[in-house]
C-alpha cells in the first residue's frame, strides 16, 4: 500500500513538474514572438520614416528644404553616405535626448532622428561636427557605420554629401575609429577649435582602425579645415562606439579640385 501510495505522489510531482516547464515554455515562445514582432514594428516604423523623407529629399543642385522645414523647423541638413542606406534629414534639438527616441515628425520612436549635437552650430559653420545615430541591426539609421570597419568597404566608399539649405558640402571619409563614449578627443566639442589640427590628427592617425592619409594630409594643409563625425553604438566593448570622420569640402572648392 504503501508503496502504491509512493508511487502517486511521484506521478503527481511528475506531473506538475511537467505542467510548470510547458507554461514556463509558452511564456519563453510568445515573449520571444512579442520580441520579434516588436523589433519588427520599431524597423519598419523607421523604413517608412525614411521612405516618406527620400520624397522630400532636398535636391543636390538647387537644395530646397521648404518641405522639411515645414514638417519640423529642426531640419538643419541632410546627410548621404555612398554604399550605405544612410541617407537621412539631420535636426538638432534643444538638447542631445530631443531626437534620441523620436522621429523627423515629432513622433515617439524607439529609432529615434539623426541628428547634431546640439552644442554645435546649426548652420554646420563649426571646424568639427558630431551626428548621433541608433545603431539598427537592419543597416537603418547608422547602423551602416560597421561596413566602414571592413577594411575592403573602407577602401572602396570614400564619399559623400552634406546638403544644407544653403550650400552643399561633399564629404570624403577620413577615418574610422573605434572608442568609447567618453574620449573626449571625439565626444568634447571644446578640444575642436579653429586651431585643432595639430593634436587632433595626430590622434586620429595613432587611433584609427582605418585612416586615410591623403584626405588627413588635406585637412593639415587646409587652412580652414571642417569635419564630421558620424557616431553610433557598437559592440567590441561597454559603451563602445564607432566613429566615422570625413573631411568637408564646399561643392565649389570640390569642383576646382576636379
Amino acid at each position: 500500500m504503501g508503496y502504491k501510495i509512493s508511487g502517486y505522489i511521484q506521478r503527481f510531482l511528475n506531473f506538475i513538474i511537467s505542467f510548470f516547464l510547458i507554461v514556463i515554455f509558452i511564456i519563453a515562445a510568445a515573449y520571444a514572438l512579442f520580441v520579434l514582432n516588436d523589433n519588427h514594428r520599431v524597423y519598419s516604423a523607421a523604413e517608412n520614416v525614411q521612405e516618406d523623407m527620400l520624397k522630400l529629399k532636398p535636391d543636390k543642385e538647387r537644395p530646397d528644404f521648404s518641405k522639411l522645414l515645414s514638417i519640423n523647423p529642426d531640419v538643419c541638413a541632410w546627410i548621404t553616405m555612398d554604399g550605405t542606406h544612410i541617407d537621412f534629414p539631420v535636426l538638432q534639438g534643444e538638447t542631445n535626448l530631443t531626437y534620441i527616441n523620436r522621429d523627423v515628425y515629432g513622433e515617439f520612436a524607439l529609432a529615434g532622428s539623426i541628428f547634431l549635437d546640439s552644442q554645435n552650430a546649426k548652420d554646420f559653420s563649426d571646424s568639427y561636427h558630431l551626428l548621433y545615430g541608433h545603431h539598427m541591426d537592419s543597416g537603418n539609421m547608422f547602423g551602416d557605420l560597421d561596413l566602414y570597419k571592413k577594411k575592403a568597404f573602407f577602401k572602396k566608399n570614400d564619399t559623400g554629401t552634406l546638403l544644407l539649405p544653403d550650400r552643399v558640402y561633399r564629404l570624403k571619409v577620413a577615418a574610422v575609429l573605434i572608442t568609447g563614449v567618453s574620449d573626449d578627443h571625439i565626444f568634447q566639442l571644446r578640444n575642436w577649435p579653429k586651431t585643432w589640427k595639430e593634436g587632433q590628427l595626430d590622434y586620429i592617425r595613432s587611433h584609427a582602425l582605418f585612416a586615410r592619409e591623403d584626405v588627413l594630409d588635406d585637412l593639415e594643409k587646409c587652412e580652414h579645415p571642417q569635419v564630421v563625425a558620424l557616431t553610433t553604438c557598437t559592440s567590441e566593448f561597454t559603451d563602445a562606439r564607432t566613429v566615422v570622420l570625413a573631411q568637408m569640402i564646399p561643392e565649389k572648392d570640390a569642383d576646382r579640385e576636379e
